[in-house]
């Protein structure tokens, strides 16, 4: 760190949109910035909101009256943000702009609070917050892998804040395993989807025949869709074996499959994939199309989506994005989806939503693509329906956001989250 780093004048705490990331002078910081700070009367609620759905995809402001507060930095540009006349125009989900963002440069210190999301930037944080004796909040949103002390050191600054977010009851339990992280310094907040843009309505079929053209798939040909990037834990390897299975059994049928995803320079393991489909003899029912920008439309256009991880997924926004736009979803039974997939199961009063399965079983995986290839036109629209319900009453953007502002009210003592709710007739996540 910098010398006079403690300084208030040489402290200069920027938002950095993608990452949202913070730069205490040339340490950045990523995370949320929030200014909890009243507004002169008449004026409102006390407060800033910036959230974002992604690190890979541009910021989300709510189109709530807040004031916020932030230095614009170059960085953002390519995020869609501008700064026009000393204020900061900010995408909001859904289209349009927030405008009443006032950008503030050298004084950004006056925040009150940061949030940070990635371990490298979450040390930096963690020093400003403690320097500046401002509260921290980090979101726990992977299972870093910990090779030996150093490792385990650097991943702990995710658990060293004042409130650890994690994204779902599976990381929450694997932050107390590891750190002894204390029950009320964890809160699960379910990262959320934008039913917006995973809007089933919202996809022509126009769009889903474009897309199954670009794949070489006719439009009555059933999809069995996994997208994930081609590595070894994302068990593209299980999935073809579950579809040889499949075939040699005579439960095939005209089913195409498609592996979407990048190898990211693993070219030796999409490789391996590849001459595992030429063995079976599948290369007539395997796609492999690379890098699908249009997700809404491809889980649009499968008839199931398959989640095959043979290592557990921190939470795998797979299932609830293909859950939002009626796709049924076969997932492995560990990590994160055990919580946002509903297992197809007589007893339930209401419709499953797929199916679970033990991670790296073959067998067992072939057995669920069956059953699924195996509905009727009403069975499956039936757990389609289900599934969007099932991720309208629990995996939304707007709960998300929510439940991080009341995060950010024990913290700071302000009312964030019931003018949120207000604004968008949302209950407290905690009367849900």
């Amino acid at each position: 760190a910098e010398a006079g780093l403690g300084g208030a004048a040489g402290r200069r705490l920027r938002l950095q949109a993608a990452g949202l990331s913070v730069a205490l002078r040339r340490l950045q910081i990523e995370g949320i910035l929030a200014r909890a700070r009243e507004r002169p009367a008449g004026g409102g609620a006390p407060a800033v909101l910036a959230h974002h759905e992604d690190p890979h995809r541009r910021l989300v402001v709510d189109p709530v009256p807040f004031a916020l507060h932030v230095a614009v930095h170059p960085a953002q540009h390519r995020l869609g943000v501008r700064q026009r006349g000393g204020r900061a125009e900010i995408p909001v989900a859904g289209g349009g702009a927030l405008h009443g963002a006032h950008a503030v440069g050298p004084g950004a210190e006056r925040a009150d609070l940061l949030h940070a999301r990635s371990r490298a930037p979450a040390w930096s944080a963690l020093i400003a917050a403690r320097s500046t004796r401002k509260p921290f909040v980090t979101t726990y949103h992977g299972a870093y892998a910990e090779r030996g002390r150093l490792k385990r050191l650097y991943n702990s600054v995710m658990a060293r804040a004042d409130c650890v977010i994690a994204n779902s009851e599976f990381t929450a339990d694997l932050v107390r395993r590891r750190y002894g992280t204390p029950d009320e310094r964890i809160r699960v907040i379910h990262r959320g989807v934008d039913l917006a843009a995973f809007d089933p309505v919202r996809c022509s079929e126009a769009k889903v025949s474009a897309l199954r053209r670009g794949w070489g798939v006719p439009d009555d040909r059933p999809i069995v869709l996994q997208a994930a990037r081609l590595t070894g834990w994302k068990g593209q390897r299980v999935t073809i074996e579950a579809v040889a299975a499949l075939k040699s059994s005579g439960r095939l049928g005209r089913v195409a499959v498609v592996l979407a995803g990048d190898a990211q320079g693993r070219d030796g393991y999409a490789d391996t994939l590849r001459a595992l489909v030429d063995r079976h003899g599948l290369a007539d029912v395997v796609r492999f199309p690379g890098h699908v920008s249009d997700m809404a439309t491809a889980f649009r256009a499968a008839h199931v989506a398959v989640i095959a991880s043979t290592e557990p997924e921190a939470f795998g926004r797979t299932a609830t994005e293909a859950q939002a736009m009626g796709c049924p979803v076969i997932a492995t039974d560990i990590g994160a989806p055990r919580e946002t997939v509903l297992p197809s199961d007589t007893s339930r009063p209401t419709p499953g939503t797929g199916w679970l399965v033990p991670p790296g079983d073959a067998a067992a995986l072939a057995n669920s693509l069956a059953q699924a290839l195996a509905l009727s036109p009403e069975a499956r629209a039936e757990m389609g329906a289900a599934a969007r319900r099932n991720v309208e009453q629990r995996f939304t953007l707007d709960r998300m956001r929510l439940a991080t502002l009341e995060v950010y009210d024990q913290l700071l003592g302000a009312g964030l989250a019931r003018r949120f709710a207000a604004a968008t007739e949302l209950r407290s996540c905690k009367d849900a």
